[in-house]
């Protein structure tokens, strides 16, 4: 899970956003381009990362991965989105 999410936010070309969000029932983890977010596809978001430069440039410079990372691993409140799951 963890690293489909990493990946997620990884592979998105340009400003974007990675995902976590609940469609028919299930978990699904996606990515979308600009300020898209999975509501326009049926999804109801449950946890979103925001991966334009302007997030971690400033900390991480080019490595977005290690963003990433360090956002799962340290500032997500996992209670609280098992809530909204």
């Amino acid at each position: 899970f963890k690293a489909d999410f990493i990946a997620a936010g990884t592979t998105q070309f340009g400003s974007g956003w990675a995902w976590v969000s609940v469609k028919d029932g299930k978990l699904a983890i996606s990515k979308t381009p600009n300020g898209e977010n999975p509501l326009v596809h049926g999804a109801s978001p449950i946890l979103g990362v925001d991966v334009w430069e302007h997030s971690y440039y400033i900390d991480y410079r080019n490595a977005r991965p290690k963003y990433l990372e360090a956002f799962v691993d340290s500032l997500i409140n996992w209670d609280h989105v098992l809530e909204l799951y």
